[in-house]
């Protein structure tokens, strides 16, 4: 995953498997349902660690880091920042 757009995607995915309410979701992770539906929809640039964290516990996920190469990266986060 390198976007906050694919991050928004998985998220989403996630919480539909559950058949939970964006509402619900949001509340348990003390976020507000605007927030999350801007981060599901990849409208979000950018997101908090705790409350990624808080919010991956709810959907009962947990964060991993790997290696990885770094071409292009840069390149899309720049993109995305800028929303183009």
């Amino acid at each position: 995953m390198q976007t906050t757009q694919e991050l928004g995607s998985l998220v989403a995915r996630r919480r539909q498997e559950l058949k939970l309410k964006q509402k619900d979701v949001a509340a348990r992770a003390g976020l507000t349902p605007g927030l999350l539906s801007r981060l599901e929809r990849g409208h979000l640039p950018e997101f908090g660690v705790r409350k990624l964290m808080t919010l991956l516990g709810v959907l009962g996920m947990d964060l991993q880091v790997t290696e990885s190469r770094m071409s292009g990266n840069l390149d899309e986060l720049r993109r995305e920042h800028s929303g183009a």
